[in-house]
């Protein structure tokens, strides 16, 4: 959501595309979680929650009085619900035809051999301006529009914000195809990042479209299409590089192609009437009955967060989003939220330089025979698998959390050392393609964890700011690590630090699961206790039995 609104992701970068993450943008929904803390989220697509946690959060969305113990969970929210008069199907046509945007605009089978690109004679640039001085301009200019474009996004209804990414991929190919300098380099850079930034339009535009109990059906069609979409591209530029033989200015110029095709696509999608947080007034007006304003209070003890749904805004200081960011200080108060709030800043920081970087990895390693492309299309394949199967991981995650992310952690702190030394470039490729499939692992149960006691504005909220603070800190070690005006790195003792920078991440997050996980335990130690005690005090002393007519009398009395 931003990386957003969610939620996947977050925000990718051109080496892969999307994630199930995603976009960094925060939101995966291909499948419910039950994560076993009972926090328990709607499948059914009926609307209906259950909560099993005892936290004694009562809402009443129905009108009629009756008060359900549920969090409203993120992509659920009866003031957000389109409009009563709405053609029951046409939600249907409008996701069809988003999905089919969302598939067309990731086809850019040059994307995974820009790095090559770059590299090779037709734009002749030396690994070292590559690496510390035209990549790093990508994490600069991300960070630079993150919150602007997310601010636009709500504020123009979405389509805008598309249209300009579809703009922005143009100008990308373009300057591939036809550019030579580095200035001109850097450039493309720049539209990068503001192509990873727009593409929270795409990852909330669904809120729009579909009425909330169909939301996360919804959501997971439209994130499937990009997931094909990205397969498939990749999977293109592989075969036309593999078999074709195809040269690196005819890729960008399909890529071209189809990425126009898509800025055509953009300028046809239907313009919203309504947003999440700017635009409100326009669906309470049309609604016909008014949702009075309320404020849902969690209890701290139980893990849950207080959230403001709010008066349709009289002025900008009264607005939904100015609401949602008084709120956001009580989300670090609960430890569920803030472990996963942290593990998205710090690991997706470290998973995105990566990801940036290791194409020049690839290519210092072994450049004679290139495969790219098929690389990223089994590392998109198995992370939509992990992400798959994430839904079915039932445990505690509140006691056990710290040591599965600790555990996943220090397996991708392996894998970096294995990168940042290994010679063969196999080795590298699996390596990679492990690596981001622990990653797309952690993503839909920390896209769940969050997003199960927030409501959709406020989970919006909570989402860009992770991935904004990630996007500050990928940018601090870039300065420092990569850019010529730091230490400027080679690529081999870029993932020695990174292996460093996972490494000290392991040692935080088991050190924290060995402190939950022990105070667990003697709490469940110190329980049992008192409840053997205050049996022996029930007992009390027992009347004497001078008949035999009730021999069990006494038997029965001390149990």
């Amino acid at each position: 959501m931003v990386e957003s609104v969610v939620c996947s992701g977050e925000g990718e970068c051109r080496s892969d595309g999307e994630n199930t993450d995603d976009t960094g943008d925060g939101m995966n929904t291909g499948g419910g979680v039950n994560t076993g803390d009972g926090v328990n989220t709607d499948d059914t697509g009926d609307g209906v929650n259950t909560d099993d946690t005892g936290d004694g959060v009562n809402t009443d969305d129905t009108g009629d009085g009756v008060k359900l113990d549920v969090p409203l969970p993120c992509g659920v929210s009866a003031e957000t619900e389109p409009e009563p008069a709405q053609n029951p199907g046409a939600w249907k046509l409008s996701v069809a035809f988003l999905c089919f945007y969302g598939f067309m605009v990731q086809l850019k089978p040059g994307e995974p051999f820009i790095t090559p690109q770059l590299l090779s004679p037709e734009k002749n640039f030396t690994r070292e301006q590559v690496t510390n001085e035209i990549s790093p301009v990508l994490s600069y200019s991300y960070m630079a529009v993150l919150v602007p474009v997310f601010l636009l996004t709500d504020f123009l209804r979405y389509k805008p914000v598309l249209v300009l990414q579809g703009l922005s991929h143009v100008s990308i190919w373009l300057i591939l195809l036809f550019g030579t300098s580095l200035l001109e380099m850097q450039f493309m850079e720049f539209f990068y990042g503001i192509t990873m930034a727009s593409r929270v339009a795409y990852s909330s535009y669904i809120f729009s479209l579909v009425p909330a109990a169909v939301y996360q059906r919804a959501a997971s069609y439209s994130r499937s299409s990009v997931l094909l979409g990205v397969f498939s591209s990749s999977v293109m530029g592989q075969m036309c590089m593999s078999l074709g033989q195809v040269t690196y200015g005819s890729l960008s110029a399909i890529s071209l192609g189809f990425v126009s095709f898509g800025l055509l696509l953009s300028v046809c999608l239907p313009w919203p009437k309504r947003s999440l947080f700017f635009n409100r007034s326009r669906l309470e007006e049309e609604r016909r009955e008014a949702s009075p304003s309320e404020l849902h209070k969690i209890k701290a003890e139980n893990g849950a967060v207080k959230a403001a749904a709010g008066d349709p805004p009289t002025s900008w200081l009264n607005s939904v989003f100015v609401h949602m960011l008084k709120e956001l200080r009580n989300v670090v108060r609960v430890p569920n939220l803030r472990l996963w709030s942290l593990w998205w800043v710090f690991n997706s920081t470290g998973y995105y330089l990566v990801v940036f970087y290791v194409h020049i990895l690839w290519n210092k390693v072994y450049d004679k025979h290139i495969y790219n492309g098929g690389v990223e299309a089994a590392s998109t394949l198995l992370g939509a698998i992990t992400s798959f199967v994430a839904g079915f991981v039932k445990i505690r995650w509140n006691v056990w959390s710290e040591l599965v992310i600790g555990v996943i952690t220090a397996a991708q702190a392996a894998l970096l050392l294995l990168m940042g030394t290994t010679n063969n470039i196999w080795v590298c490729y699996v390596s990679y393609i492990l690596f981001r499939g622990f990653y797309q692992f952690l993503v839909p149960i920390a896209t769940f964890q969050i997003a199960s006691s927030l409501t959709k504005e406020l989970c919006a909220l909570v989402f860009g700011v992770n991935t904004f603070l990630g996007t500050i800190l990928k940018s601090i070690v870039t300065v420092i690590v990569v850019d010529k005006r730091g230490l400027a790195l080679q690529v081999h003792s870029q993932f020695l630090v990174y292996f460093f920078y996972f490494l000290l991440l392991t040692v935080a997050y088991l050190g924290c699961a060995t402190w939950v996980i022990t105070r667990h335990f003697r709490a469940q130690r110190e329980e049992q206790v008192p409840a053997v005690d205050s049996t022996r005090v029930e007992l009390g002393p027992v009347e004497p039995v001078s008949s035999e007519t009730d021999p069990l009398t006494t038997r029965t009395s001390g149990k």
